[in-house]
This record gives structure tokens, sequence and C-alpha cells, in this order.
């Protein structure tokens, strides 16, 4: 039985890569483009659930910016 989960997904760029990573669980993948990356992610994590049955829920990760010091 098949069923639909919303998840969260942060995508970055890297070079001439977009670097695209699930943030409720260590699985990422990567792609020429932001909708490739995300289609190639969604791959892999039907892959990563189709031996473990994703949990009936996942609380979502705070997303949210820090401010660090570099020295100059």
């Amino acid at each position: 039985m098949e069923t639909a989960r919303t998840m969260t997904a942060a995508v970055t760029r890297d070079g001439h890569w977009y670097v695209a990573r699930r943030l409720e669980v260590e699985v990422a993948s990567q792609g020429t483009s932001v909708d490739e990356a995300l289609a190639n992610l969604r791959e892999a994590l039907e892959l990563y659930f189709e031996d473990d049955a994703a949990p009936v829920s996942y609380e979502h990760p705070l997303v949210t910016p820090i401010e660090i010091r570099i020295p100059a």
C-alpha cells in the first residue's frame, strides 16, 4: 500500500551541481538543475524507504540562519 508523505528538502549549489538533502534523515542526491536534484532525491528516498517503511510522522526540523564570526 502506497502513501504520500511531506518531507523537508534543502537544495544548495556546489559548483555546477545542485545538491538536495532531506533534513529528517541522511539522504542526499544531486543534479544539474534544482528540479533534477529534487527528482533524484525523490527517487533516492523511495529506494531508501523500500526496505524500511517510513514512520507515520516526522517532526519537521527548524531551519533558521545563524550568524558566526570568521577571522578576516
